[in-house]
């Protein structure tokens, strides 16, 4: 497998622990507006865009389900949440990305969120310019599980799939980065991987912390 020369990061539930806020924002607007606690069913859309998880409640709630409303009204407990509380950052990242500086390993975002909240996100816990290059949800057609924000994310910092290891937490974003070619790691936040996904996996780790032992086991 030899060194890896680009850790590309995705964003949700990896470098932020946000998934969970997110969760209780679906769950109060849901509430809001007649559904009910409709946030278990973040564990059947990790990795989602806006378009795919639109098709999905649309599915399971009718397609008359107001996901403009929706939207508008999670944003806004997310926001409120986030502004109150914080969105605390995950261990290890920051520690991680030092190390793949000082190393010379090029660091990406392959993120299935839009570009402003994740811009707006990553400024204000101070990481920003570590990134040599991101792809966004909104910058692409096709969602995780398909390899395309994965591919153009490795494009965008300059690296071959094959010399780039993909940092997930989500299942389908696993499902992306191995179909894209690179080196899957998950580092699990809401979901543990089934079978199915531990194969597709090159490791899972506890932590972003563990990261750093496995890109020196493969400069061995």
């Amino acid at each position: 497998m030899g060194k890896v020369e680009a850790l590309i990061f995705d964003m949700d539930g990896l470098i932020f622990d946000s998934e969970r806020v997110v969760q209780r924002s679906w769950n109060e607007a849901g509430t809001a507006l007649g559904y009910g606690r409709v946030g278990e069913q973040i564990y059947h859309t990790l990795g989602f865009n806006v378009k795919r998880r639109e098709a999905y409640f649309k599915s399971i709630y009718g397609q008359d389900f107001p996901m403009e409303e929706f939207g508008n009204l999670t944003r806004k407990v997310f926001y409120d949440i986030a502004e109150s509380e914080g969105i605390a950052m995950k261990k290890g990242v920051r520690e991680l990305m030092d190390f793949a500086r000082e190393r010379g390993i090029r660091i990406g975002l392959a993120t299935s969120s839009r570009q402003e909240y994740s811009a707006r996100q990553l400024t204000e816990a101070g990481i920003w310019e570590y990134f040599d290059g991101c792809v966004f949800g909104d910058m692409v057609t096709k969602a995780k599980p398909d390899p395309e924000i994965y591919l153009k994310a490795c494009e965008a910092v300059g690296v071959c799939p094959a010399k780039s290891m993909a940092l997930e937490d989500a299942p389908a974003g696993i499902r992306a980065s191995h179909a894209a070619g690179m080196i899957p790691v998950m580092v699990p936040d809401l979901v543990e991987p089934t079978e199915e996904i531990r194969k597709l996996c090159y490791r899972r780790v506890d932590s972003l912390i563990d990261v750093i032992l496995l890109v020196e086991e493969l400069e061995k």
